[in-house]
């Protein structure tokens, strides 16, 4: 017998040899990525290109300094999103919030079970569509009695949802901070032993989500948490052209069906990224659902991302159709926004127009230019460019709400509908704050490509490799 098991041993070890000979193959077994087109999203590839303003500074701000960058490959959002893309958001938050609430009282009912058959809050609860719940049920509807205006706030006595209330509950890791060299986990001081201990040695330091400094005592340090009302200010209409006839907008823009592929508006910085985070929840949450491990993150864009997207592929282009005009071959203007000192009809609309009207630059990108302003991820500093990397350019500082106005500010790019045609240049860049709402700035978002090989180069810039 003992024999026996000797061979086997010797037969395991000889199989062994077969398979790997003494050489380095790395982990066997290990999946082939390919990664899938993203529904909605155009490939932009990597490549470098002249960043900043090809034409004249019109009003000599020199915050847009000619440099060469360069930038990784990503995917983007064809279009801004829409009315109807941001309501998916507002309606899983609101819903969200229901089942919270129906959860908490009616577990056997809305809490999915385990494999033992205990009810466990940790796997989430039934969807909503799963449900086909009725807000008017007899018996969960007292429950939710409070996400309803109050009384003497409805006009014509309608029960209608209270939007005040749709708070998104999110959070994310904050890399930056957490890859400072004094917040480093440093094996050779670990001194947890010690009363005294402390995450790496010697005390680090993060500012959190309130914008407080609090010691680094281990990885939750690097997890933020916030919240953000989602639905979008509708007033924004009248609020920002104070004698100007916009009340219709103001009251059907945002919920009309006839506006559901308009672009999203009165939605600030914050609650763009709060969108993004979410969108990067709800496709993980289906890859999990179907065993599969990858995570796909879906962010707003760095200027530097989407200027190169602008140009399409094109090199020195001042617009992101490429010519130095906005107009066409036949005399039609080719884009959304303020011409002829205020003939706002003259391109074919007069506010804001379906996303995807106009024809699309070389990458297959719609509105890259007028329509509505999009935010970027980066704040704004006039200086910026002198400071930052040519490799993926980023600065990038989420404000606090103590922080001044100046420390607010975040970039935004393309133009707008009521803009004149300055700003629908490729490099021509802005700002507005963080905490601000506008109807003429809307946004799209990027996911990095998770690809590396020498087809996906650029042609802008006409590099070589």
């Amino acid at each position: 017998m003992r024999k026996l098991a000797l061979i086997l041993l010797s037969l395991g070890v000889l199989s062994s040899c077969e398979t790997y000979n003494g050489e380095l193959t790395g982990v066997p077994g290990r999946q082939e990525w390919i990664e899938p087109d993203p529904y909605g999203m155009v490939f932009v590839p990597m490549g470098s290109y002249q960043m900043g303003l090809i034409g004249e500074d019109v009003p000599f701000a020199m915050t847009a300094t000619t440099q060469t960058v360069s930038v990784d490959p990503f995917w983007m959002d064809d279009t801004e999103i829409t009315n109807n893309e941001f309501r998916q958001f507002v309606h899983w938050v609101r819903d969200s919030i229901a089942m919270k609430k129906l959860a908490t009282n009616f577990p056997e009912d809305f809490i999915l079970e385990d494999n033992q058959g205990n009810y466990d809050p940790d796997k989430g609860w039934l969807s909503w569509e799963a449900r086909e719940f009725d807000w008017q049920d007899e018996e969960y509807a007292p429950l939710l009695e409070d996400m309803y205006l109050a009384e003497d706030e409805r006009f014509f006595m309608r029960k209608e949802l209270d939007t005040r209330l749709w708070v998104y509950h999110y959070f994310w890791v904050d890399i930056k901070q957490a890859a400072i060299y004094e917040n480093r986990y440093n094996f050779n001081l670990d001194t947890q032993d010690d009363p005294d201990y402390v995450w790496n040695g010697q005390r680090g330091q993060v500012i959190n989500e309130t914008g407080d400094i609090e010691d680094v005592n281990g990885r939750d340090a690097f997890i933020m948490e916030d919240d953000v009302q989602v639905y979008p200010d509708t007033l924004v209409w009248v609020r920002d052209f104070t004698y100007s006839f916009n009340e219709p907008w103001t009251e059907m823009y945002f919920w009309h069906p006839a506006y559901d592929d308009y672009p999203c508006v009165g939605v600030n910085w914050e609650q763009a990224r709060a969108f993004s985070i979410w969108r990067t929840q709800l496709m993980n949450n289906y890859l999990n659902s179907k065993d599969q491990t990858w995570v796909q993150r879906y962010r707003l864009p760095t200027e530097s991302e989407w200027e190169y997207a602008s140009r399409g592929g094109l090199h020195l282009n001042m617009y992101p159709w490429g010519g130095p005009y906005t107009r066409n071959i036949e005399g039609c203007f080719i884009a959304n926004f303020k011409n002829m000192r205020g003939n706002y009809v003259a391109d074919g609309g007069i506010k804001t127009l379906k996303v995807g009207t106009y024809s699309p630059n070389g990458y297959g990108l719609y509105d890259m230019a007028g329509n509505v302003a999009e935010w970027t991820n980066n704040a704004f500093d006039e200086s910026a460019y002198s400071f930052t990397m040519s490799l993926n350019p980023d600065y990038t500082y989420r404000a606090n709400f103590t922080d001044p106005p100046a420390m607010k500010r975040k970039v935004v790019r393309g133009g707008s509908w009521k803009d004149v045609a300055f700003y629908l240049q490729c490099g021509a860049r802005t700002y507005e704050y963080q905490d601000s709402v506008k109807c003429y700035i809307g946004f799209r978002c990027v996911r990095s490509y998770m690809g590396r090989d020498a087809a996906i180069m650029g042609t802008s810039g006409g590099g070589s490799y």
